[in-house]
């Protein structure tokens, strides 16, 4: 039987593994535009480096709306989406920072820093999104 998760079980939940995240952000005439994402949190933040002239930051640029959604796509199948508000950055020192912790997680330590040198340049920015929603569901087919 489908259950919410509790707050700490869904942080573990997303931030296990090297599990991505499905990013959606409103495009220019109102319609989503869904991209796959490798994040962390930071407390009541997701954090994310992204192109500054990628379809995701034009379109956070001009909308900071998103929606995230991390799923295991495994019986018994778990989800969590998070909504929230972007603010982006070009702080070159923190882009750098970011995008080398980011890496850690999903290149492991041993590339961390390589990955980070090669994301954390200008013309990429940070995101920060406050997470103002949580849906967070597991065990759906239990």
């Amino acid at each position: 039987m489908a259950q919410k998760m509790t707050d700490e079980e869904w942080r573990a939940f997303v931030s296990n593994g090297t599990r991505t995240g499905k990013l959606s952000t409103v495009s220019a005439d109102g319609s989503p535009h869904v991209a796959p994402i490798w994040f962390l949190l930071d407390g009541d933040e997701l954090v994310f480096n992204t192109g500054k002239e990628t379809v995701k930051g034009r379109n956070l640029a001009r909308d900071g709306r998103i929606a995230l959604c991390v799923d295991d796509d495994r019986p018994p199948f778990h989800f969590v989406v998070l909504s929230g508000r972007a603010q982006l950055s070009e702080e070159l020192d923190d882009v750098r920072l970011w995008a080398t912790r980011i890496a850690a997680r999903y290149m492991g330590e041993e590339r961390a820093e390589e990955y980070g040198a090669r994301n954390g340049v200008p013309g990429e920015l940070l995101v920060r999104v406050t997470i103002d929603k949580v849906v967070a569901v597991k065990d759906l087919a239990a």
